[in-house]
């Protein structure tokens, strides 16, 4: 009965949109019913329309957020790891979990950009949102703070794995990356990992991020991954 009732949602909202949208002529129920049996593709089309419209007033919204709110709290020492002179002039934020994959699929623009690009200002923020093994991980990078030499190749390391990351795996790529894992644990049960995974969340919904990875590059938003070509396009030269 749920299924049919959703089913019939969607058709109805595809229906008015349609009409909307000049693709489905204004007429009684019975003739609406016909023309949609005889082409269906017209609710494919209204649908893909107005979810359209409705992501460009979503981005619109966070957009709107993000410029209320400055860039600044993006790079609180209490939220992200932050990197890069203070005055550069390009600034890249990525909310992200390890285990996403977009965000993993963002990892080779990102890391090469990072390598090649000393004179930009990143803040990597954990927002771990796909459940419990991502929840550890993000508790062990915020942890990995405390050596901040270690950070960046420990972060590396977990976004560039193909498996669940879980905490053996977690604690494996902590030794690659020279980590001490002794005060690593110890931090790991820190207040101040609870402190920066509530300002995490509460910055994301500050701005109407629910998923990953997100950027705000040089202050604009982008949600979903992005390879080395729309990275170049987005950042100001």
């Amino acid at each position: 009965m749920a299924a049919g009732l959703v089913g019939a949602v969607i058709a109805l909202a595809g229906a008015f949109g349609a009409v909307r949208f000049g693709l489905l002529p204004m007429t009684g129920g019975s003739a609406v019913h016909d023309y949609l049996l005889a082409h269906p593709e017209v609710l494919v089309e209204a649908s893909n329309k107005l979810q359209s419209r409705q992501d460009a007033s979503d981005d619109a919204s966070r957009q709107a957020a993000i410029d209320k709110l400055g860039i600044k709290p993006f790079f609180d020492s209490r939220v992200a790891f932050v990197t890069g002179p203070t005055n550069a002039g390009n600034t890249i934020v990525e909310f992200f979990d390890y285990n996403c994959p977009y965000c993993r699929a963002s990892l080779p623009a990102v890391k090469k950009f990072y390598d090649t690009h000393k004179n930009v200002r990143f803040a990597f923020i954990e927002f771990p949102i796909k459940g419990t093994q991502s929840t550890f991980a993000a508790r062990a990078a915020i942890a990995a703070r405390k050596q901040p030499d270690k950070y960046v190749a420990f972060h590396f390391a977990l976004m560039g794995e193909q498996t669940a990351v879980e905490a053996n795996l977690v604690y494996a790529d902590a030794r690659k990356a020279a980590l001490d894992i002794g005060k690593l644990k110890s931090d790991m049960n820190s207040p101040e990992v609870d402190v920066a995974l509530a300002a995490s969340r509460n910055l994301a919904q500050a701005i109407g991020i629910d998923g990953t990875p997100a950027f705000i590059i040089d202050g604009k938003i982008r949600e979903g991954s992005l390879d080395e070509e729309s990275l170049k396009q987005m950042v100001k030269s």
